[in-house]
């Protein structure tokens, strides 16, 4: 067997062509999608995901505001801006890239950013939402993984996830995400014994755990499909992700590749919810 490539940037360019679509829909009615990055410091790849990301709303048709700071910015002023920022009906969403300076409380930076505007999914409100099923955000990573699942064709009603991963950005989303589409979730982490166990009884694997060859061919059941979170680098320097993917190619059903699969879908969704924002402070009106 060789397994379907999940195509990541394929879907991606789908997706973003339907949110210019809805974006120019909203324009048009006078509530143009506005999305708020802030980023502070010099972290290299934290200025990487942000041009990225404010690159990405321009081409769709989203108003983007992108606000760069001194490491030195204290958290008063942050949280200050965030709040100026909450009350600007030209924003839908913000987003405060992470990692923070030390001085800065990241948990308190994400609370003080409204739930309506909470568009990475992050605050506690917003996992409770999650939790609860209500409407809300989801965090962009897992919600992209789920439209990579989706485009499959698979029905995850009654199938058996395993999620490798805890994290409250993705591996804890990811497990309710599932769950939500009726499939029976275990959730492995470091202190998980066996972890081939586990993974050789599921039909879909997710790996989140930024360490590579967490998942070996021998740990896949013939026919899974496996979701590559992770972003590492070989011996020889080049991308690769969690899973050994030229041994679990021959075992999977369907595998997303590194890169290729997931990364480009995290800033697609981000999009997604961005549109949401506005859609619904635009129904509201």
């Amino acid at each position: 067997m060789t397994a379907q490539l999940i195509d990541g940037t394929a879907l991606s360019k789908q997706i973003r062509a339907e949110v210019a679509q809805r974006a120019a829909a909203l324009t048009a009615r006078g509530h143009q999608p506005g999305l708020a990055v802030i980023l502070v410091g010099e972290d290299p790849a934290s200025q990487v995901y942000v041009r990225n990301k404010v690159k990405a709303c321009q081409e769709h048709g989203l108003h983007s505001v992108f606000e760069k700071y001194d490491a030195t910015l204290s958290e008063a002023d942050l949280l200050a801006r965030i709040d100026a920022l909450n009350k600007d009906s030209t924003i839908h969403g913000i987003l405060v890239q992470m990692p923070l300076p030390r001085h800065i409380d990241s948990t308190k930076v994400i609370e003080a950013i409204a739930t309506t505007k909470d568009v990475d999914g992050y605050s506690v409100l917003s996992a409770g939402e999650l939790v609860a099923g209500l409407p809300g955000f989801r965090p962009c990573t897992p919600y992209g993984c789920m439209k990579l699942i989706e485009s499959t064709g698979a029905d995850l009603r009654g199938k058996h996830a395993v999620v490798i991963g805890r994290s409250n950005t993705v591996g804890k989303p990811m497990a309710l995400l599932l769950l939500q589409a009726n499939a029976t979730v275990t959730i492995c982490h470091s202190a998980t014994p066996d972890l081939g166990y586990h993974t050789r009884q599921a039909d879909v694997i997710v790996a989140a755990v930024g360490r590579r060859n967490t998942v070996t061919a021998d740990m896949v059941k013939p026919g899974a499909i496996v979701i590559d979170v992770g972003m590492n680098r070989n011996d020889e320097g080049k991308l690769c992700g969690d899973v050994d993917f030229a041994g679990i190619s021959q075992v999977a059903s369907a595998i997303t590749p590194v890169p290729g699969g997931v990364g480009p879908m995290t800033i697609t969704m981000l999009l997604v919810n961005t549109i949401e924002s506005a859609e619904r402070v635009a129904a509201a009106q």
